[in-house]
């Protein structure tokens, strides 16, 4: 099974920044799951409650400010030894009050570059990269005969604000060619520092490693590795097909991870892809960041969000033709 039949628990929280742009934490209370951890403020939603509702009592009831939700971040499935639950994050256009831990509980303003180093429980690390890190992770398509052409492209798609790529071409990356990809990974590399885009290289360590980026696995490697093969310092990630590939990507310490494919795709229509639900369940045995792929394009970012997703990972619709 892919989660545990166990009772399933509606939990609402609020992103709440200051004049400043620092974002609230509240300390998880002694005698409660998880005590000590930071989180997200909110609480459960009650039965016959909207998520708005649920989330304004309970930042009056936690906090004592009177709060104007807006806009949803992100949804998270996340599943626990006694239950399951799903945490939904709204953005908090505009609050009034002055914000303290009515139930006794520690808060803190936290910058957002910083938020990652807090110790939060599985649901709310994904929400922490939902606010700090690229919606869209640009796959990218062989080279074909034209590299000046493609390193174009490259340069068009980040223009377009493509800010997390995989440089991949798995057709080019040979032997007998082996020597034109590392060309063209080194010019694409300076493209992407030059945009500050976050890049990563398909598959070759030695490459990833000679160049000082990051490295996406892919699932054959992923089942052979038993630590991580970069510096931490340095992006990990994964293709990943089921559960117990995503739980190998986070015991390696990937940074996140892509699972699919959802929908059929050009190369491969006759493939039914597993569907949103599908990608739900499975991300609930997880806390990385995990990009969904297959057959998706821009219009699905917020399908993708509404399913626990950090965002969407693509070739076509993400390449940008020039």
């Amino acid at each position: 099974m892919l989660h545990p039949p166990s009772r399933l628990v509606e939990v609402v929280a609020g992103v709440i920044r200051d004049a400043r742009g620092r974002v609230l934490l509240s300390r998880r209370t002694e005698g409660r799951d998880l005590a000590g951890l930071w989180e997200f403020p909110g609480g459960k939603r009650e039965p016959g409650e909207t998520a708005e509702a649920a989330l304004s009592r309970e930042l009056h009831e936690e906090l004592g400010i009177e709060a104007e939700v807006g806009a949803e971040l992100i949804r998270v499935p996340q599943a626990y030894p006694d239950k399951r639950l799903v945490l939904d994050v709204r953005e908090i256009r505009a609050w009034r009050g002055s914000a303290r831990g009515r139930e006794g509980q520690a808060l803190v303003w936290v910058p957002p570059h910083k938020l990652a180093s807090y110790a939060m429980p599985p649901a709310d690390r994904p929400v922490v990269a939902a606010l700090e890190q690229a919606d869209r992770y640009l796959v990218t398509p062989e080279p074909g005969v034209g590299d000046e052409d493609w390193l174009a492209a490259l340069s068009a798609s980040l223009a377009a604000g493509m800010r997390r790529v995989q440089l991949r071409a798995p057709q080019l990356a040979n032997a007998a060619d082996a020597q034109r990809w590392a060309r063209l990974v080194a010019a694409a590399v300076k493209r992407c520092r030059a945009a500050k885009a976050e890049v990563l290289i398909n598959g070759d360590l030695a490459l990833a490693t000679s160049l000082g980026v990051g490295l996406h696995l892919r699932a054959a490697q992923l089942r052979e590795l038993s630590q991580r093969p970069i510096a931490s310092s340095l992006p990990l990630a994964a293709s990943c097909h089921d559960a117990d590939e995503l739980r190998a990507a986070q015991a390696l310490g990937c940074d996140f991870a892509v699972l699919g494919s959802i929908k059929p795709t050009p190369s491969h229509p006759s493939v039914l892809g597993i569907g949103w639900e599908a990608f739900a369940a499975l991300r609930e045995s997880v806390s990385l960041p995990i990009y969904a792929i297959g057959g998706l394009g821009l219009e699905d970012l917020g399908e993708a969000r509404r399913h626990g997703a950090q965002g969407i990972a693509a070739i076509r619709s993400l390449w940008a033709p020039v």
